[in-house]
């Protein structure tokens, strides 16, 4: 998920080595559905579906939510109603209704107004961030106790920086950024390769004005 901002000039680049797929991006601009989004089961649906491009039921949905199934159905039948997550086919046992994610990329776009009601959006984004991390945490802190081997510390990487860029340059740090992700998508979502880990990413680009400008050079 990310917030739409204007694309910058690029040069020709060589086609990366990523999985062949048509894009399709669902944007979201009536500020009704922007906050009926704001909820964090609804955020783990979208994250859940369009990262892993793999259509889900509502079960197993409600399972990494801790919400009922049919607390789940409500809120994937809320955001079939904004064209979010659509029906997928079925296949065994079909007693069960899956969805799919809608497109292949989710943008939130409100015109970035002051009162924009995407912030409540990103509010519940990093809560769902810090529940991942508390959750990881506790795992390592469990593993620990058992007396396994766990992890390293290079498993969590964050990072801080702080730039001075032109809107041009923002649009193209953004571009970048999205493209070099995309090659690391599974070429077949249901094939996972043997070892990988399933991690968790955040990219965030915001004005800092708490600062003085910068010096005139």
């Amino acid at each position: 998920m990310n917030a739409e901002i204007p694309k910058a000039e690029l040069s020709a680049a060589p086609a990366a080595k990523r999985r062949q797929r048509p894009e399709k991006k669902v944007e979201i601009t009536d500020p009704k559905a922007i906050r009926a989004l704001a909820h964090a089961a609804r955020l783990e649906v979208i994250s859940e579906l369009y990262s892993t491009q793999v259509s889900r039921t509502a079960t197993e949905l409600a399972a990494q939510t801790g919400l009922t199934p049919s607390a789940m159905s409500y809120h994937l039948r809320a955001l079939q109603k904004w064209g979010i997550v659509v029906p997928a086919a079925t296949a065994g046992d079909a007693r069960e209704r899956r969805w799919k994610a809608a497109g292949t990329d989710f943008t939130i776009n409100s015109g970035g107004g002051v009162a924009s009601p995407e912030f409540a959006v990103l509010d519940l984004e990093l809560d769902a961030y810090r529940r991942r991390v508390n959750a990881y945490a506790r795992t390592r802190d469990e593993q620990r106790q058992r007396g396994e081997v766990v992890d390293g510390t290079s498993s969590v990487v964050l990072a801080s920086n702080l730039l001075y860029l032109t809107p041009a340059q923002r649009a193209e740090l953004n571009e970048k950024l999205f493209d070099l992700l995309k090659d690391y998508e599974l070429e077949d979502p249901d094939r996972v390769p043997e070892g990988a880990v399933r991690m968790a990413t955040m990219w965030s680009m915001i004005p800092d004005d708490r600062g003085n400008a910068a010096p005139a050079s």
